[in-house]
């Protein structure tokens, strides 16, 4: 509950458990009274809290309708702090002792990952790779003739084009311009913009920084896929600005119905909607088209190192830890297991109960991951390489989403 842009705490019943072994047993109470204490500054709400009256009771346990006459009390208190400083008690409580050795422990623990990441990776490329990079890249012909196996057997069908290039291209687009939003919401949150409880801020600037930045993905989807010898790039540039709005559009319908259906505050009002639209259609929609034709136009060559075979060779029959879906949940769980106590408190902060202030942890939080992501992708998609299967190209993508579906089956746990 807010006042004022300011969140209140408080409990609506208790349940009595006290020996009792058997949750049928438990008895279910709601309080019926709340006291508001409410400090203020000459006519400036400063804060306010509610406490529950313990000797106003009403049983709930039996299963039957029961009336109930709700009553509140308030108490106005005056204080000497100034409104500006209102909300520095709010931004404090993230950066208690006992929460920040939390924190820390949770980026030295993602940093031990890291750092065997990192070994492992380096013993692969210094040990294994740069001798045949070396005699790949200078000697094309002279390795023709030598035998080969594992991923060197397939190096002239490691480039070949993915398939449903097109959409390859879009996702990549949208990929990039989500990760240049989130750097630029990063820079926002660390020079303070986003106080705690601004919560139209927040909104308000992914929406605006998401219709600056379609430009990007328009440029590197059509250029990217020009380099794939695409030819329908208009169709790629639809495509790319529906993969990510589309989704989230028909999301947005079902949630905003469901609480205009249900009365709650929660739904956004009509002309909001309309001004959303306008932003979509003047700003994103011809930053799009404008980035679309700039990659169209950038004349990039897609260079492979080194030559790509005619025909591609058949895929030989694969053990079944490394077939896709075994692959995808390794390659999901390593960095949720990095950022997994982070995530706790900003799912707490998403749901209300608590307060996220600590943007300076995060992005580091957020670099830890990005870390582990790349690692983790390189090294499943050599040892995919190195059973002959070259239809790397989608697995490499969505290697990194499968952490999304992780964080969002913790986000409903």
């Amino acid at each position: 509950m807010y006042y004022d842009d300011l969140p209140i705490w408080g409990f609506l019943g208790k349940v009595d458990k006290e020996g009792k072994a058997d949750p049928s047993e438990y008895k279910y109470y709601l309080f019926k009274h709340l006291i508001f204490e409410i400090l203020h500054n000459k006519d400036r709400v400063i804060e306010i809290t509610v406490r529950s009256d313990p000797n106003a009771l009403v049983y709930l346990t039996e299963d039957e309708p029961v009336n109930v006459d709700f009553m509140y009390t308030v108490k106005w208190k005056e204080t000497d702090t100034p409104f500006e400083k209102r909300m520095d008690k709010y931004s404090q409580s993230s950066s208690l002792p006992h929460h920040l050795e939390i924190h820390w422990f949770s980026i030295i623990n993602s940093c031990v990952t890291v750092l065997l990441l990192t070994g492992f990776l380096a013993t692969i490329l210094m040990r294994v790779l740069k001798n045949d990079f070396i005699k790949y890249e200078h000697d094309e012909e002279s390795a023709d003739d030598q035998e080969e196996t594992g991923w060197k057997y397939i190096h002239g069908d490691v480039f070949r084009y993915p398939k449903h290039k097109s959409l390859f291209a879009a996702a990549l687009g949208s990929g990039t311009q989500l990760f240049t939003l989130a750097i630029f919401i990063f820079i926002l949150a660390l020079v303070g913009v986003f106080y705690p409880y601004n919560r139209g801020a927040l909104f308000t600037a992914l929406v605006v920084i998401y219709a600056l930045t379609s430009g990007i993905a328009g440029y590197t989807a059509a250029s990217f896929y020009c380099q794939l010898e695409g030819t329908s790039w208009v169709r790629n540039l639809l495509l790319t600005g529906s993969l990510f709005c589309g989704p989230l559009f028909l999301t947005f319908c079902f949630l905003n119905t469901v609480a205009i259906a249900y009365k709650a505050t929660a739904a956004l009002p009509f002309g909001t909607i309309v001004v959303i639209f306008l932003i979509w259609a003047l700003v994103t929609s011809p930053l799009l088209v404008l980035g679309g034709i700039a990659g169209k136009n950038s004349k990039a060559e897609f260079q492979a190192p080194c030559r790509i075979t005619k025909y591609p060779r058949e895929i030989p029959p694969l053990p079944w830890y490394r077939k896709t879906l075994p692959q995808m949940a390794m390659a999901g769980f390593l960095p949720f297991s990095a950022i997994y106590i982070e995530l706790y408190y900003i799912f707490a902060s998403i749901w209300g109960h608590r307060i996220y202030t600590i943007y300076s942890i995060l992005f580091i939080v957020f670099i830890i991951l990005l870390i582990v992501t790349a690692f983790i992708t390189v090294a499943l998609t050599y040892f995919q390489l190195a059973s002959e299967d070259h239809e790397w190209w989608w697995r490499y993508v969505v290697f990194g989403f499968l952490i999304c579906i992780y964080k969002e089956t913790h986000a409903f746990k």
